[in-house]
């Protein structure tokens, strides 16, 4: 019999947000993935490190973390025949994604290379956007509000038209493109109550303002948490 493939949620920084789940799963499997840089452990790898027993098989999936382009298809079908290869000799290989699997999440690109041919487990892992919500103390949206959750790397004139019709938002992977986000969100009656959290959960962690992330800049894991002030 094959081994099984997890998919395992490792949240968005913090190692005490990994679910107990998570943690015995760490502790039991014989081999664990994970992406990262062309040099050094990666974060997923350094959110889980202090729950690793030692002695497992580790396969990295290197790659050159560039957020302007495609995802690096030649890393994750290397990193999927190496996985493969485990769960063939009857090995459970679980795959570490930061924040949650299938949520924005790296673990996609190799499940869409390995689905049907083995079993599958997802655990899931506590998402950046719950994360900053905690961060602020607010809540991300209440009652019968619409919640919109959209990448910034979408195009101005597609976000406008996404976020018109919600009452609260949540704009991801701000980085370079703060300006042309502000300029949607001040469009919209959005801006106001707008605050950025770069890093949530980690160490690192910071809370802006839109004038403060303009004047300072913000990194690709930075977040847009708004609700509308007015209609």
């Amino acid at each position: 019999m094959s081994g099984t493939l997890y998919g395992l949620g490792v949240g968005p920084g913090d190692p005490e947000l990994l679910t107990l789940k998570a943690v015995r799963i760490l502790r039991t499997v014989p081999v664990i993935a994970y992406p990262a840089p062309l040099e050094g452990d990666g974060l997923a790898r350094r959110i889980v490190a202090a729950h690793l027993p030692g002695g497992q098989t580790e396969i990295v999936l290197r790659m050159a973390f560039d957020p302007t382009q495609p995802p690096p298809e030649a890393a994750y079908d290397r990193g999927a025949a190496e996985i493969a290869a485990q769960l063939d000799d009857g090995r459970d290989v679980a795959v570490l994604c930061e924040g949650d699997p299938l949520f924005f999440g790296s673990f996609a690109y190799v499940l869409e290379r390995l689905a049907g041919r083995y079993p599958v487990r997802v655990v899931p892992g506590i998402a950046s956007p719950m994360a900053c919500a905690a961060a602020l103390a607010r809540p991300l949206s209440a009652r019968d509000e619409r919640l919109v959750i959209v990448p910034a790397t979408r195009c101005e004139d597609d976000l406008a038209a996404t976020l018109a019709q919600c009452e609260a938002a949540v704009v991801m992977k701000l980085g370079r493109h703060l300006a042309k986000v502000r300029r949607v969100l001040e469009r919209l009656d959005l801006a106001a109550g707008a605050q950025i959290v770069a890093w949530a959960s980690h160490a690192e962690q910071k809370i802006m303002t839109l004038d403060e992330a303009e004047r300072d800049g913000v990194p690709y894991f930075s977040l847009v948490v708004t609700r509308r002030t007015s209609r």
